[in-house]
């Protein structure tokens, strides 16, 4: 527990500059006396850590001060590195900072993981959208796009962004919409035409949770209840949580989800070709149904295919 505080005590002095002995007891919920042996034991650990009296004393680290490799575990050590191997494939600037923490923690740092969140054939694209909106986060700068949503249906948006958010294999953008005046989601592979504007922003964005609660979530979106055959479990184990799945006895799968019900839903059920049923609801099972049936009359009712 000791060891816990100091490792605070000391992050909360690098980041505010100084406080007073009563100020840390209070935050840390211990006594002044305590708070003067952990600056005693600090002290004793190296760390240029002093107590001074009178006005404008208290107690502070000394200028210019950098945390020292030694506080850092090796297991955290290898952490941050990892972390940072992650982010270089949508930061694309961190070699320089890899370098520069493998020679100080002196880690022989194993090439054991790579992750690559871009398209097959299209890193450069997705990298320059990736700085675009990380330019754009950081410097709160205003994003202009062209948005294609679910319903087949684009439009020009201007946001404020405020996040970006991996969840079930996509990449999001949590952003304040200007023209619907309210927080809006975007799937960074349906933003086209990407420009950042030489408009800032100064309002501090308060993000809403990306997706709403579990209860809410079913009340918003219907139970739907599939049938696949063995033949694409693979698939349905990407994208699904096993909770979702239950293999039948001839070897198919049945999955009972919460979705909504939009255009993507109908597309991601035909991208099956035909290894997939819907069981429930009734009135999803006819749209679907109507669906196949307009693919087909398109195809064999056009003119091409009667000339």
């Amino acid at each position: 527990m000791q060891e816990s505080r100091l490792f605070k005590i000391m992050y909360y002095l690098l980041e505010n500059g100084r406080a007073t002995a009563p100020e840390l007891a209070e935050k840390f919920e211990v006594s002044v006396r305590t708070i003067y042996r952990d600056i005693d034991a600090l002290s004793s650990g190296g760390i240029p850590v002093y107590a001074a009296q009178g006005k404008g004393g208290g107690i502070f680290l000394l200028e210019n001060f950098v945390l020292d490799k030694t506080v850092i575990s090796k297991e955290e050590q290898q952490q941050i590195i990892t972390a940072l191997q992650n982010l270089s494939q949508v930061s694309g600037d961190t070699e320089g900072l890899l370098r520069k923490l493998s020679a100080l923690f002196r880690q022989d740092n194993p090439d054991w993981i790579q992750v690559d969140f871009s398209r097959w054939g299209k890193t450069d694209t997705d990298q320059r959208k990736f700085q675009l909106v990380k330019t754009a986060i950081l410097h709160k700068k205003l994003l202009e796009f062209q948005y294609f949503n679910s319903y087949g249906k684009s439009a020009y948006r201007i946001v404020k962004p405020g996040r970006l958010h991996y969840k079930s294999n996509a990449w999001y953008l949590q952003a304040y919409c200007t023209d619907k005046e309210d927080y809006r989601i975007f799937k960074i592979n349906r933003i086209h035409n990407l420009k950042l504007s030489d408009q800032s922003f100064e309002d501090t964005l308060t993000l809403p949770p990306l997706e709403p609660q579990q209860p809410q979530a079913e009340t918003a979106y219907p139970l739907i209840k599939l049938r696949f055959s063995q033949k694409t479990a693979y698939r349905v184990y990407d994208e699904f949580d096993p909770s979702e799945i239950q293999q039948t006895d001839s070897g198919d799968l049945t999955v009972s989800v919460h979705i909504p019900e939009d255009a993507w839903l109908y597309s991601f059920l035909l991208s099956f070709c035909g290894h997939v049923e819907v069981l429930e609801p009734e009135y999803i099972k006819n749209r679907f149904e109507q669906t196949i049936k307009n693919i087909y009359h398109h195809y064999v009712d056009s003119p091409e295919k009667n000339t």
